[in-house]
């Protein structure tokens, strides 16, 4: 059996698509939190957009299947729940590929919580790119998106929330 560096892991991790959002690879998102290489295992440490995803089990067996397609039979995926994940953990490429997707990326950072006082969050429409747009409803698609509408194109679209 070949024996891969830590970086070589990573590489592959980058062809692991969220299941929800498959134009994002896990690696996007930022929920792979860390590899750890041992003489015994290969350990991947994930970390859930939120306690409740219901696509980590999935996302567990599609990490374990790329890693077997590379002739990695001895990895274990782990779920860590601290820290809690954030949208600052997603990258920037992340982002541009949700835009590209249709859903508006979080914009700003974890630490804005004005929704929390009522203010609803002007967003940029990711077709036409404008910011005159409105929440239609706190939830989307997902839990983590919101459903929003662009006033000036008229088109619905789903906003990744900051967390």
């Amino acid at each position: 059996m070949k024996q891969y560096s830590e970086k070589e892991i990573w590489e592959m991790l980058v062809s692991v698509p969220d299941p929800e959002i498959p134009a994002l690879s896990v690696l996007d998102l930022g929920i792979v939190r860390e590899v750890v290489l041992t003489g015994e295992q290969t350990l991947i440490k994930i970390t859930p957009t939120y306690s409740g995803c219901p696509a980590m089990k999935e996302i567990e067996e599609n990490i374990l299947k790329e890693l077997q397609a590379q002739g990695i039979d001895n990895a274990v995926v782990e779920t860590i729940l601290s820290p809690p994940w954030t949208t600052d953990w997603m990258t920037e490429e992340g982002k541009e590929k949700l835009r590209k997707f249709g859903i508006a990326p979080p914009e700003g950072s974890s630490a804005d919580k004005s929704v929390l006082f009522g203010e609803a969050k002007k967003v940029t429409c990711p077709y036409c790119q404008s910011r005159n747009t409105q929440m239609v409803s706190q939830f989307g698609s997902t839990a983590c998106k919101s459903l929003y509408k662009c006033e000036d194109c008229l088109e619905p679209f789903d906003y990744f929330k900051c967390l």
